[in-house]
């Protein structure tokens, strides 16, 4: 038998091939190669299912339970309950396996909904219908049943199903247009080519007798990168080899435009696209109060079992003596004397650890779940965070982190879609120092489709209009935009040639803003036909220029340059490309002037680029593309080649002018970052677009501001001098005052720091993050880490999805653990949000990945403000007060019960009945806690907006910190103190009734159980700064409900009970005086304590919310600094001192002004209420601001 065929049939049935060869072999068509070419080996490859989903139908119990029973609470009750199963214990198991059940059920049930919801996304997307060719003909099957090797047809405006290797177009030159927002967030079109010798194959008759086979690499998530080749069989001859590259690979999730049909074969399906291997599996995440909460009951449960020690072994100690052991009452029989003292010691124990069990609220964990899923219903139901345009308002996919969004200390945000709108508008050009702005205002006039208007000199003369000209041409010829004549094409915008409507499309919407900007200055880019380029100038005349060579753009050069042949037979180079690329390269041209307005453009966060050209003789264009072609078809180190080419072509050129356009950001972007820094949040921009685009952004945003020192951690920083090198001499600069820095509590920055801000790129990340020789990495990380620390805010850019994940988890899994937050749009951002303790989707224009694979989603960026400065907020306060709270009822609850065993003979008789016992958790104390901890509002909602810093009093789980814990626990326990022993000392006088009757140990235990339902209710009634009727009804409601239930539980005989201890105990009770005077002592004296603590520290230690309050308290007429300008300005607002506000606001700096400059004079725009008119001043430095309708501190 051939031992490699054997070998094959092991690999693919036990191992999977894949598993262990480093490419794989993809047979077009599932046609075999012609005979005695090569061997064919068929291979499996998974189907193309997306699996979204945590949970299937058939393992969804076992795992469900085996999530919810990692809980601490659940595990201990199941443990409690299978105790009082098997031996006899003082309560019946019905008290814990209810509750127990009751937890479970409402659990498994949420998140089951939760996850069906998952599994019909996935199904809706699984069933889509997808086009394949079989025997000539075109097949609709389910794009689940899909299989590598199928030649697949995609029409235009079509999601391609799997990643695909393009065949061919209905294009002539083989060429598709595809977009992939959902993939890197970019909606600009991309140009991807197909397979010279299979671009013919345009018809499903033609592309069905296709033999061909392709080679290539096993899936890798990287999405920029792959490596392959196709050979092609033509006959019997030997099959033609073509490379394949990143340019002839279609992803899953990208959208095919501006191209009628496509043929594709199937490469990597279902969870081997590159788009699903970006995607982090998906983890059960647990929120901050969650773990405090599964430690505090380990401290409860430590309580719990020394009590039950603590007894076991004083029972063993008072039996020590025969007649305590063997009362005459109370005889052993013959088999109980026998038994093993251990055994019966371990049964005492587990009695009273079954006793004492409901110090650990199983309760706690059903109002917990309770109050997440009716909590989320808040922020789904918030009009404010309803967006009209869009007709979306937020979804909560998962309620279970609620209370993190109060919590989050990082935010690390994509940029395009998420911070713009990704947008690009022209605004301006400079040539020869000249500014040219199409659209201006001259003479109240608006002048349309001018040739500009000079605004710093005189107008350009001879050689500078020639210039002009050339710098009009550059823009026009130097680009990769494609022209399609359509009267709609997906709401871009038109431009109208010649009375025609036309579309632009490009890679990249900066050259679409500047195409269509010089439109409107004069020169119309027409088309590019049989590799000529068509421009019409301002006298309406086409001219044509032969396309000669295009040096494409690349981030390591930053700039792309044309070589085109005039119809006089001139040869010209156009370059145009990043300042810091172009300027370097320049000898000729107003270089001072045009690197000032460019300094000046950057710093109002416009995106620049500068143009400059150069002139060949014949002989030079020849010798340039001799050394072209040689490095192209050079097969080993082609790239380099060309960057080495050129880098020599592209040498002494002259510079024409810049140009400045603008991405225009999301509404209210700017003062959402200044919100989240001003509530102590930390906001970092993570972004797969280049570093200058990213910058601009940064500053247009106000991350980085005009004082912040950039730092940069970039490649070609890395290849100036070694990583080791950078990374100490940023340290050195960002701890050099580290010693004496101070925070300033509102800004979060002292006055005297200096603010600096980080630029990292992903080449620079991936060498920090690879580890070093010795084996480890943790050395640069660390470093790395500390600079990030230091800095205001950082901006990494260049970033693969994965490593959009790295980062997020670099920074979670720090020595602080701080809580982190992610926030995108697109499927390239799905990998942060699963990986983020809290994770956001923008439902935007770039698909739903985002949103569907998120814990919450908005729909606009500017919804995260209130998202976290509010409903964070209240989230985490009011779940911090109910867990608080719970285990302080709890406490109350069962310590009296610890104390009564002392004076039972340590017997295990229960102090309270067992209905008591029962309902106290589920009725009589449930709903006042649930009702708070949805209703509760201790600042209003727009306090909580103005001033952000309130954000930091609740930041790193504040509210449930061991002292704060601490507190409510000898809270408790001098609490129940008080109930025991003042209700011990009030029996002590026997006779308490009129008729002289003595009250019993059930009266004893009712008369504690009332003082403490009264006592823990009215200590909510205390803590309720947000009174409803619903408090109201709930809170006097639970106390009325106690009393007409101890009436008739024990006014009426029940048939159905045995035994009746409790008949007429709580109305013998009440008909004492004295008890009646007994419990509002004992609720006043529980009461006090806490009361005199919050009035102390709220007059000698306010928090900063405290001092809202007791502001709000003095009245709504109070005017301070968190007062908005839109109050003010309302003719029901007046304020006492209001003559006092006036001249003081007169004078702030920190007013808030409007702008505007014409003809050397500064308009200011005032609210009327300040008394002033519209007026202008004159002023020697004007006050220049640009911005996309923002209002600007001045």
């Amino acid at each position: 038998m051939d031992c490699s065929r054997l070998r094959t049939l092991i690999n693919r049935y036990c191992a999977g091939e894949e598993n262990w060869v480093d490419n794989r072999t993809i047979y077009i068509g599932h046609r075999e190669p012609p005979p005695g070419t090569e061997a064919y080996i068929p291979q499996r490859y998974p189907d193309n299912r997306i699996v979204s989903s945590k949970y299937t139908f058939w393992n969804f119990v076992p795992k469900n339970l085996f999530e919810q029973f990692r809980r601490i609470a659940n595990f201990y009750f199941l443990i409690i309950f299978l105790v009082q199963l098997i031996i006899d214990t003082p309560t019946s198991p019905v008290t814990s396996g209810l509750p127990l059940f009751f937890v479970i059920t409402v659990t498994a049930i949420k998140q089951g909904y939760e996850d069906w919801l998952r599994h019909k996304a996935d199904n809706a997307m699984n069933q889509c219908p997808v086009h394949f060719i079989r025997h000539g003909k075109l097949v609709r099957k389910q794009s689940r049943k899909l299989r590598v090797g199928d030649i697949v047809m995609v029409k235009e405006d079509e999601t391609f199903p799997c990643d695909l290797i393009l065949l061919s177009s209905s294009r002539a030159d083989g060429t598709c247009f595809v977009t992939t927002a959902s993939l890197d967030g970019e909606s600009s079109h991309k140009t991807y080519y197909a397979v010279q010798d299979t671009k013919s194959f345009q018809s499903e008759q033609d592309i069905d007798t296709l033999h061909a086979t392709i080679e290539c690499e096993q899936p890798q998530p990287d999405l920029y990168k792959f490596v392959g080749r196709i050979n092609v069989y033509h006959d019997q001859n030997e099959p033609t080899a073509r490379p394949l590259g990143s340019e002839n690979l279609l992803l899953r999730g990208a959208t095919l435009k501006n191209t009628e049909k496509i043929f594709g074969v199937a490469i990597y399906t279902g969870m081997e696209t590159k788009m699903a291997l970006n995607y982090q599996s998906k983890s059960q995440k647990r929120s901050a109060v969650e773990k405090s909460m599964n430690v505090f009951l380990i401290v409860y449960l430590c309580i719990l079992i020394s009590k039950s020690l603590i007894n076991t072994v004083l029972k063993y100690v008072w039996q020590s003596e025969p007649f305590r052991d063997e009362p005459w009452y109370n005889q052993k029989t013959e088999v109980e004397r026998k038994r093993n003292v251990f055994i019966t010691a371990f049964t005492d124990f587990l009695a009273f650890m079954v006793l004492f069990n409901y110090i650990i609220p199983v309760s706690m964990y059903v109002t917990v779940e309770m109050q997440k899923f009716f909590g989320s219903y808040f922020l789904t139901w918030d009009e404010e965070m309803f967006d009209e345009e869009t007709g979306e308002g937020p979804l909560v996919n998962t309620s279970d982190l609620n209370e993190e969004l109060g919590q989050v200390e990082y935010v690390f945000t994509d940029k395009t879609g998420t911070l713009t709108e990704n947008n690009m508008e022209f605004i301006e050009c400079c040539i020869e120092g000249h500014v040219y702005v199409p659209h201006v205002i001259c003479n109240g006039q608006i002048l349309n489709d001018c040739a500009g208007i000079d605004m710093i000199d005189s107008s350009p003369g001879g050689s500078s209009k020639e210039r002009e000209e050339l710098f009009f041409r550059a823009l026009c010829l130097c680009h990769t935009v494609q022209v399609k004549e359509d009267d709609n094409v997906d709401g871009l915008k038109k431009a109208h040639l010649s009375g025609r409507s036309s579309v632009y499309i490009s890679s990249s919407p900066d050259e679409v803003a500047l195409v269509e900007g010089i439109q409107r200055l004069g020169y119309t880019y027409l088309r590019l036909k049989d590799n000529f380029m068509e421009v019409l100038n301002r006298e309406n005349d086409i001219e044509k220029f032969e396309l000669l060579e295009v040096l494409s753009f690349d981030s390591v050069r930053r700039r792309m340059s044309v070589i085109v042949k005039s119809a006089k037979g001139e040869i010209l180079l156009f370059c145009k490309g990043a300042d810091s690329s172009i300027f370097p390269r320049v000898t000729e041209g107003k270089i001072e002037q045009i690197r000032s307005r460019v300094e000046r453009n950057a710093v109002e966060g416009l995106r620049t680029l500068c143009v400059a050209y150069k002139k060949f003789t014949y002989e030079e264009y020849e010798k340039v593309q001799k050394y072209l072609q040689e490095a192209k078809l050079s097969l080993s180190d082609r790239e380099k080649k060309l960057a080495e080419a050129y880098e020599e072509i592209e040498t002494s050129l002259t510079l024409l002018g810049a140009t400045a356009v603008e991405d225009r950001l999301q509404e209210k972007a700017a003062d959402t970052i200044e919100a989240l820094q001003k509530a102590g949040m930390k906001v970092w921009v993570l972004t797969g677009d280049k570093m200058e685009t990213a910058a601009a952004t940064c500053y247009a945003c106000k991350l980085f501001r005009r004082s912040t020192q950039i730092l940069e951690l970039t490649t070609k920083k890395i290849e100036e001098q070694s990583l080791h090198d950078v990374l100490f001499e940023l340290s050195k600069t960002v701890l050099r005052h580290s010693g004496s820095l101070t925070r300033d509590s509102f800004s979060g920055l002292s006055a005297e720091m200096q603010d600096y801000g980080l630029i990292i790129d992903g080449a620079a990340l991936s060498l920090i993050m690879k580890p070093r020789e010795d084996g480890s990495s943790g050395n640069y990380r660390e470093i790395f880490l500390e600079i990030c620390r230091n800095c205001s805010a950082v901006l990494c850019c260049r970033m693969a999805p994965l490593q959009k994940a790295q980062i997020v988890k670099l920074i979670k899994w720090s020595k602080e653990h701080p809580i982190t937050l992610a926030i995108g749009d697109g499927a390239n951002d799905v990998s942060m949000i699963l990986e983020a303790h809290v994770g956001i989707g923008v439902i935007g224009k770039e698909g739903r990945q985002a949103a569907r694979n998120s814990d919450y989603a908005i729909p606009k960026f500017k919804h995260l403000k209130k998202m976290l400065l509010v409903h964070g907020h209240f989230y985490y306060v009011r779940i911090a007060e109910l867990v608080q709270y719970f285990f302080y009822k709890n406490v109350c609850f069962i310590f009296p019960q610890f104390l009564y065993q002392f004076f039972c003979g340590f017997s295990q008789q229960p102090l309270y009945d067992t209905a008591y016992l029962t309902l106290y958790n589920i009725s009589f104390t449930s709903l006042p806690i649930l009702l708070y901890s949805l209703m509760e509002q201790h600042v209003s909602s727009d306090t909580l907006k103005r001033d952000p810093t309130l954000y930091r009093d609740v930041a790193k789980n504040a509210l449930l910190r061991w002292r704060v814990f601490i507190y409510w626990t000898f809270l408790g326990l001098f609490d129940a103190m008080v109930f025991f022993f003042g209700a011990y000392f009030l029996f002590d006088n026997t006779t308490v009734t009129s008729n002289g009757q003595m009250f019993g140990n059930w009266t004893f235990g009712t008369l504690v159980f009332t003082v403490l339902v009264f006592t823990v209710t009215l200590k909510l009634a205390l803590d309720t700064h947000h009174w409803t009727w619903i408090n109201h009804f709930v809170i006097w409601g639970s106390l009325l409900f106690y009393v007409v239930f101890s009436l008739l539980w024990g006014g009426i005989i029940w048939p159905f009970l045995n035994y009746q201890r409790m008949y007429y105990v709580f109305m013998q009770m009440l008909s004492s005086g004295p008890a009646w005077l007994g419990i509002i002592m004992l609720i006043t004296v529980s009461l006090l304590p806490d009361v005199l603590k919050k009035v102390l520290c709220r007059h000698l230690w306010p928090t900063a919310t405290e001092r809202i309050q007791n502001t709000s308290s003095h009245g709504r007429d109070h005017f301070s600094e968190f007062t908005p300008l839109a109050s003010l300005k309302s003719t029901r607002y007046r304020s006492n001192d209001y003559k006092n506000s006036q001249a003081r606001r007169s004078s702030s700096r920190s007013k808030k002004t409007m702008f505007t400059r014409w003809r050397n004079n500064d308009y200011s725009i005032l609210p009327c209420i300040f008394g002033c008119s519209n007026k202008h001043c004159n002023a020697s430095v004007g006050y220049y601001q640009r911005g996309s309708g923002l209002e600007t501190s001045l």
